[in-house]
C-alpha cells in the first residue's frame, strides 16, 4: 500500500451521508469523527497484514511430528498441506483429561467452521487436539460443525515444543501458519501474544481478533462485557 497516495481520513469521513434523517448534530459530528478513526484503523490493519507477509523465512520444522488424521492414519505436517503450499493450524484445548473442550476455543471454532469451506479453497486448514479424532468429531457433530478437519497429536512433543502444554498439563490455544519451502516446512507465523501483554482490565488477546463474536460485540453499546462467558451448550 502506497501511503503517499492516501487522502486524509478526515477528508474521506466528511463525505459521510447519513442513512438516518433524524440524527442530531452531536451524533453526526461524533459519528464522522469515529468514521475517520475507522478509516485509520482499516489502513493500519492493511499495513499490519502487509508487514506480516514480509516476514523473512521462518524456522524450519526439524522434528518429525506425527498426527492421526480423520481416517486413523498416521501423518506428518508435510502431508497435512494436501495440494496447498500453506497450512493453517489451530491447536484447541481439548486434551484427553478434559471432560469438555475450552469454551473460548469452541467459540472460535464455531466461527471458523462457518468459513471453513471458503478458507480451504486458499490454504490447508487443520484443527489439532490431543484427544482422539473420534472424540473431537463427536463434539463437532454436537455443535453442527461440518467444514472443519481434525487431527490428533501422536504424543505430546508437538504441544510441548510450541508452548501449548506445560509441565502441569495445562493446555493453551495456538494459531500457527506453516509454509512449504521446497522439501522443508517452515513456520510462517505463530500467534505470540504473552499474557503479560494484556492491557489493564482486558483478557490476553491477540491482534487482529480472529473470533467474530468479539468483533460483533465491539460494535454494541455495552461492548464485550465482563460478567458472562461463551457456553458449550445453549
Amino acid at each position: 500500500m502506497d501511503t503517499g497516495e492516501l487522502r486524509p481520513a478526515t477528508e474521506l469521513a466528511a463525505k459521510r451521508a447519513s442513512r438516518f434523517a433524524n440524527e442530531t448534530a452531536d451524533y453526526a459530528k461524533a459519528r464522522m469523527a469515529l468514521l475517520a478513526e475507522e478509516i485509520e484503523v482499516r489502513r493500519h490493519l492493511t499495513r499490519l497484514a502487509e508487514q506480516r507477509r514480509r516476514l523473512p523465512p521462518g524456522p524450519v520444522v526439524e522434528k518429525n511430528y506425527r498426527f492421526k488424521d480423520e481416517n486413523g492414519s498416521e501423518t506428518g505436517l508435510a502431508e497435512m498441506f494436501g495440494h496447498h503450499d500453506t497450512l493453517v493450524t489451530y491447536f484447541w484445548m481439548f486434551g484427553p483429561q478434559r471432560e469438555r473442550p475450552c469454551p473460548m476455543c469452541t467459540n472460535f471454532l464455531g466461527g471458523a467452521n462457518g468459513n471453513g469451506a471458503d478458507v480451504k479453497q486458499r490454504v490447508a486448514f487443520k484443527i489439532i487436539g490431543r484427544s482422539p479424532v473420534e472424540r473431537q468429531r463427536a463434539f463437532a457433530m454436537e455443535r453442527g460443525w461440518r467444514d472443519l478437519d481434525f487431527a490428533q497429536t501422536v504424543g505430546d512433543d508437538y504441544a510441548r515444543d510450541l508452548g501449548l502444554l506445560d509441565a502441569k498439563g495445562n493446555e493453551y490455544p495456538g494459531l500457527t501458519v506453516y509454509q512449504k519451502d521446497g522439501n522443508e516446512v517452515r513456520v510462517f507465523y505463530s500467534s505470540e501474544m504473552p499474557a503479560e501483554a494484556a492491557d489493564p482490565g482486558q483478557d490476553p488477546r491477540g491482534a487482529v481478533d480472529i473470533a467474530p463474536l468479539w468483533n460483533i460485540l465491539d460494535m454494541t453499546p455495552a461492548g464485550r462485557g465482563t460478567s458472562w462467558y461463551p457456553k458449550l451448550t445453549y
